[in-house]
């Protein structure tokens, strides 16, 4: 899986986050192949869902393989996590910059993670320009990315709580207060009470500064790796 038109984002200049992504963020899932005609030529466009680009070589390869009479295989992917995302397009011969940047920039728009679009081409035998190629190109991509489905990633950081049974209730006040935040408790009891809690990034200070307060600095508390959930 070649790219040669668009060089990755260097890993040390990742895309910055936005404070809307501190808790979550939508990837795309693998949508139908959405067909368009273009004085001739035929494209036929599929958004696939890609978290890294062993997936997305896999993923395109596979419509190489079946559409191997077509003229071109233009692509782009977009994939990581806000933050962190890395970009990749390819032309596939067409001319520089016509047909893996505007695929690109339809990512971008749309605005889903872990997206891999491809555009197959079989030429018509009328020329469209490098202005028509861009256009039909990203319209191709923009058409494929609204027919495909997506799901929500949910940025949560778990939370360790040991405390004693006399503070059982005021740990459970808090857990109630924070509400929809908390996405998973698991309450254990051997041998001492401790909780497991699931929270939402931009909430997780704030829960452990309530848990503290509510039990007088007698709750333990500790911050574990995190990790992201799908809904």
């Amino acid at each position: 899986m070649s790219d040669s038109s668009d060089p990755p984002r260097p890993a040390d200049e990742p895309e910055p986050a936005g404070p809307r992504d501190a808790d979550h963020y939508t990837v795309v899932e693998d949508g139908p192949e959405v067909e368009t005609r273009i004085k001739g030529s035929r494209f036929l466009a599929q958004t696939l869902a890609a978290p890294d680009p062993q997936t997305a070589a896999t993923k395109l390869d596979a419509i190489r393989k079946r559409a191997h009479d077509a003229t071109h295989h233009c692509w782009a992917h977009r994939w990581g996590p806000p933050g962190a995302v890395q970009e990749r397009a390819e032309d596939d011969g067409e001319p520089t910059r016509t047909a893996g940047e505007p695929i690109l920039r339809a990512i971008r728009h749309d605005g889903r993670h872990d997206a891999l679009v491809v555009v197959t081409r079989w030429f018509g035998g009328t020329k469209l320009g490098t202005g028509g190629l861009a256009r039909a190109y990203g319209g191709a991509a923009a058409g494929a990315l609204a027919a495909a489905g997506g799901h929500r990633v949910w940025r949560l950081l778990p939370l360790t709580v040991d405390v004693g049974y006399d503070d059982l209730g005021a740990v459970e006040a808090v857990l109630a207060r924070a509400g929809a935040h908390v996405h998973a408790v698991e309450r254990l009891y051997q041998p001492d009470p401790c909780f497991r809690i699931h929270v939402r990034r931009s909430v997780a200070a704030a829960l452990a500064e309530a848990l503290t307060e509510e039990t007088a600095g007698r709750a333990r508390i500790q911050a574990d790796p995190p990790r992201e959930r799908s809904e």
